[in-house]
């Protein structure tokens, strides 16, 4: 999963120091094959835009060595679907780390078309060592960096 996302942010200050955590806006392309029998986005596919997403979020706020040391495996998705998504929709995806206990972490991602929600997924994930595969906590300053509103630099 780690360097899969290939996103660039949309602005450099995604950051909701209020409460404490980042955001991420990722851009959304919808592909003709995302499209099912019923005319929009089949459902499964927001799934593939929220691990995109969090991923290309982790990637854009964690040190370049963090990145390379650690994977996230999705463990729960919990989403509720509002609008359907059609091809030719600008969609983002923004993702929000609420969240980080032990080797978990926690986020909501909101698909929006313009000031539309689509959907509105709520996720855990788990940190891996990318060699090991078991599960490994961040350190505290990489914690700090990702989930406290400050980014990497």
């Amino acid at each position: 999963m780690q360097g899969e996302s290939g996103a660039q942010p949309i602005s450099d200050t995604d950051t909701t120091p209020e409460q404490g955590t980042h955001t991420h806006a990722h851009p959304i392309q919808v592909e003709t094959d995302e499209i099912d029998h019923m005319g929009h986005v089949n459902n499964a596919v927001y799934l593939k835009w929220v691990q995109n997403a969090v991923i290309a979020h982790w990637e854009r706020f964690a040190p370049v060595e963090a990145v390379r040391e650690h994977l996230w495996v999705a463990l729960k998705h919990e989403i509720t679907y509002r609008r359907p998504a059609f091809l030719g929709d600008g969609i983002v995806a923004e993702s929000i780390a609420e969240r980080l206990v032990g080797a978990r972490a926690f986020f909501t991602t909101l698909i929006r078309r313009g000031d539309d929600i689509l959907a509105e997924v709520k996720s855990s994930w788990c940190c891996i060592d990318s060699i090991t595969h078991r599960p490994v906590r961040l350190s505290q300053e990489i914690a700090q960096r990702f989930f406290a509103g400050k980014p990497a630099t």
